[in-house]
């Protein structure tokens, strides 16, 4: 099961890293966004991985092509948003209406981003576990006590050092979108 526990932990961390900097730019955690950012990123994580394990290898191959373009669009994209709002000063958005950094949709699309890498593990699924249905449910629960954790340090640290915190999230997001770049183009 030690192989398992560490595909579980290897996925674990962008969605780990996304949910600190998540923690990092709100004002304020509610034990609700705390779970539902948990929930949403360790569903996905042990759900794409499903999703790889029951779709085969020539799933796993497509993925694998294209899995770190994706994730680089989105998180960049989401990182220019921040930056962007940031740069702008104000937390509001074009409606008048305050940003929630835990709004239901950039969630999703940060859940996503975060575990396309899983679809292309969940192939291997059957190679490295011995029953591919207790490592699903290790991926996600492994994610969601990262996130969920994560979630919380970033908040704390974010309350200390509030002054441009949402440029370093912004920056942070970016910076992921490049190492999985990177970290892929290089493999």
């Amino acid at each position: 099961m030690l192989p398992a526990l560490i595909l579980s932990l290897a996925l674990a961390a962008d969605a780990t890293a996304v949910a600190a900097v998540r923690g990092l730019v709100a004002t304020h955690v509610r034990a609700r966004d705390a779970l539902t950012l948990a929930g949403l990123f360790g569903g996905f994580q042990g759900g794409m991985a499903a999703l790889g394990w029951l779709a085969g290898a020539g799933l796993g191959r497509w993925v694998a092509r294209y899995d770190h373009w994706i994730a680089f669009a989105l998180l960049a994209g989401l990182g220019l948003r921040v930056l962007w709002t940031a740069w702008r000063g104000d937390d509001e958005g074009d409606d008048g209406v305050a940003r929630d950094p835990f709004a239901l949709g950039p969630l999703v699309v940060m859940a996503i981003a975060t575990s396309i890498d899983a679809l292309a593990a969940g192939v291997t699924l059957p190679l490295i576990a011995l029953w591919p249905p207790a490592t699903l449910a290790m991926i996600a629960g492994v994610t969601f006590v990262a996130s969920l954790v994560a979630v919380r340090l970033g908040r704390r640290l974010g309350a200390r050092f509030r002054a441009g915190v949402e440029v370093i999230g912004g920056l942070a997001l970016i910076g992921l979108a490049v190492k999985i770049l990177v970290e892929h183009l290089s493999a």
